[in-house]
């Protein structure tokens, strides 16, 4: 840990909170020195190999859904936190561009459920794309409007979706769990060693520049022993990964656009959060930038589409401020079947800077508030 923060910091009741407030501390700004960081392979005694199958997925099989050949993904462990994998942008130049569109104009659409429609109705978050395109794509030296409403989007919901009041899941509370997304998903896990995941469960989560995510540990599906997958796109953040008790002082990375966590084994039920979202340059965020020669790098048996060029200005516009983070899990285990009374998820400690299972943003300085409440900001778990 860098001296800066380790001076902060020792294993204690307060470890994580104290970190989390480092991190998000904007006046004076902290001391970054000791966030690992997986893109510049940067040599520390924290980070462990891991292995990948690379026999699961073909080579074919992972162009389908835009990824390179799994031997030549870049994949880190850490010491001390068995069943922890980070992938670091395992995606083929071309392909970010579609995954980032499908979060921004697919999925949201009903018959997901997105935060705007807990009080907005049907007539005004129908097409919520297509409403936004003008604010978005407008001159930056126009006047300020309104925030659009994709702007105003916290978080969505796919597949079984996630009760926010008792913090579980139920069969007669789902919609069909996209297919790409699954089939994504579905590569990710078996290069990790889970063949057969099945993509049962997802929250996306926008951040915007200001946001962050309180501590939280996940729990409320049914089975633990399958992983959970985070996908990241657009700006980068700073996460915290602690340990199963809010003593353990929690170690500290970036994730980037494209980068991939797997959380599974001992390391499925641990306290995380997201203190802090870094701005990335503009000028980094191009369609050179993430496409590349699309046509080059997407395969006649992709499950993929380039997108438009208004497409991608739209999308451009949105990342250049926010990001998008896909976390997706299988709630049911082989056999397992829902209770006819759920019951909350037990031991988890919600504490002075957590939520409930993916608390909203900023949760450390705002006041209690309904999920249904538009000023709530991004959720993630």
């Amino acid at each position: 840990m860098a001296k800066m923060a380790a001076s902060m910091v020792e294993n204690g009741e307060d470890a994580f909170r104290k970190l989390f407030k480092f991190y998000k501390r904007r006046n004076p700004p902290p001391d970054f020195s000791d966030v690992l960081d997986f893109s510049k392979a940067v040599p520390s005694d924290k980070v462990a190999q891991a292995k990948l199958d690379f026999a699961a997925v073909s080579d074919v099989e992972a162009a389908r859904v835009g990824l390179k050949p799994v031997r030549d993904w870049e994949v880190f462990g850490l010491q001390g936190y068995p069943g922890f994998i980070f992938i670091s942008n395992p995606f083929l130049l071309g392909s970010q561009p579609f995954w980032v569109r499908q979060c921004l104009k697919t999925y949201p659409q009903r018959p997901n459920i997105c935060n705007l429609d807990m009080h907005m109705s049907p007539s005004e978050t129908e097409d919520i794309w297509g409403k936004s395109i003008h604010g978005l794509t407008s001159s930056p030296s126009e006047k300020r409007k309104p925030l659009t409403l994709l702007e105003r989007l916290r978080w969505v919901t796919l597949g079984y979706h996630y009760n926010w009041d008792t913090k579980t899941y139920s069969a007669n509370h789902h919609t069909p769990f996209p297919a790409d997304l699954h089939l994504l998903s579905y590569q990710i896990a078996a290069a990790c060693g889970f063949p057969g995941f099945k993509a049962e469960a997802a929250i996306l989560n926008y951040y915007r520049s200001d946001s962050s995510l309180g501590i939280h540990v996940d729990n409320s599906e049914l089975d633990h022993s399958l992983p959970l997958l985070s996908f990241s796109f657009g700006q980068s953040a700073i996460f915290l990964l602690g340990g199963t008790h809010r003593q353990d002082t929690p170690t500290a990375m970036y994730m980037h656009s494209g980068d991939i966590m797997v959380m599974s084994g001992q390391s499925r039920l641990l306290y995380h959060a997201v203190p802090r979202i870094i701005p990335v340059p503009k000028e980094l965020i191009t369609l050179d930038k993430y496409s590349g020669n699309v046509a080059s790098t997407l395969q006649a048996n992709t499950l993929m589409e380039q997108i438009s060029k208004q497409d991608w200005t739209v999308c451009c516009r949105y990342i250049q401020s926010s990001r998008v983070n896909v976390t997706v899990r299988q709630v049911l285990g082989p056999g397992q079947c829902f209770p006819e009374t759920p019951t909350p998820p037990k031991g988890t400690d919600f504490g002075e800077t957590a939520s409930y299972h993916e608390g909203p943003a900023n949760r450390v300085s705002q006041k209690r508030k309904s999920p249904r409440c538009d000023s709530v900001d991004t959720v993630e778990t």
